[in-house]
């Protein structure tokens, strides 16, 4: 009896053995899913200012592709945003990767055939802004990429706005770049709505008109406090590749800038009368791991308000 007691005693540390093993080879071959395999994540946006449209308007936001490659040329990834027949697609940043010896080709290649589905508003990342802003390191590589895709008809929006007719609507689309230094591991800096305002030129309209609808694209999600000030009524970011991980009623885990469980990481959230939009990214970037975490397109309703009686 007392033999038998202790061979039950000796294989449990088998069992748990096999136990770590078995949930780690799961674990993994969830990783190598999410990887390799794109979702499109739909939300809808009501809002009063939506009254003078003359129907749904649909808006495809893409970020952080990082030269990630589905299928054959990506174009498993282009149907899937043709599909959704956008009127627009905006563009969040990081769609090649800022390295020295990165090739921009795969991103070229995938962002010049987006004008072919619908206009192609694009906002810089920190890649982009890191290409630009030291030519001694990548030479003319940033002008080369953004002049190839301007002469496919994609429109930048390097710290500028862009307004559209929708109906009686006006959109005002615009893209801001925050410092350099704003990137940086376990810093934030102190950036406030007036700073955005300054950043962008003060190239908008009022914010008390109430036929203008205002986009922010806006790269890194850190400074949403400052964005909202500005008076955005919908904010789009990206950056964080969902958190790497995603934990259920937590979200993300960490950013790039090594904080832990950021409040706004790959999601959607209404704060009063403003939308907050978190892309969780298409690819990756130096941690080459999502888990509970896919990348995705994500596509935007802008439902047209009824004129209630």
């Amino acid at each position: 009896m007392q033999r038998q007691e202790s061979e039950t005693f000796m294989n449990i540390p088998m069992i748990i053995f096999l136990f770590i093993l078995i949930a780690g080879g799961l674990l993994g071959l969830e990783i190598y899913r999410e990887l390799h395999h794109f979702r499109v994540t739909h939300y809808t946006i009501e809002s009063q200012k939506f009254k003078g449209f003359s129907r749904d308007l649909n808006l495809i936001f893409l970020s952080d592709l990082h030269n990630r490659v589905y299928g054959e040329k990506n174009e498993p990834l282009l149907q899937a945003i043709r599909n959704e027949k956008p009127d627009l697609i905006l563009i969040g940043g990081d769609m090649l990767v800022g390295k020295e010896d990165a090739s921009y080709d795969i991103a070229l290649d995938f962002t010049s055939q987006l004008p072919q589905i619908a206009p192609v508003l694009y906002a810089t990342g920190n890649h982009e802004q890191r290409m630009r802003e030291n030519p001694e390191i990548y030479q003319a590589s940033y002008a080369d990429y953004r002049q190839q895709l301007k002469d496919r008809g994609v429109l930048f929006l390097e710290n500028g706005s862009c307004r559209i007719e929708a109906g009686t609507v006006l959109l005002e689309i615009s893209g801001v770049e925050l410092p350099s230094a704003s990137y940086k591991k376990l810093k934030k800096l102190p950036i406030r709505a007036s700073d955005i305002a300054e950043y962008l030129h003060k190239d908008s309209v009022s914010v008390t008109e109430d036929s203008v609808y205002r986009i922010l694209l806006a790269h890194n999600p850190a400074y949403m406090n400052a964005y909202k000030g500005w008076g955005a009524d919908l904010i789009l970011s990206g950056h964080l590749h969902g958190g790497v991980m995603r934990l259920p009623g937590i979200g993300g885990v960490i950013t790039p800038q090594a904080f832990l469980f950021p409040k706004y990481s790959g999601e959607m959230t209404k704060e009063g009368e403003q939308t907050i939009i978190v892309s969780r990214g298409l690819g990756t970037h130096t941690i080459n791991i999502r888990l509970f975490n896919q990348p995705e397109v994500v596509s935007i309703c802008l439902k047209r308000s009824e004129n209630k009686k």
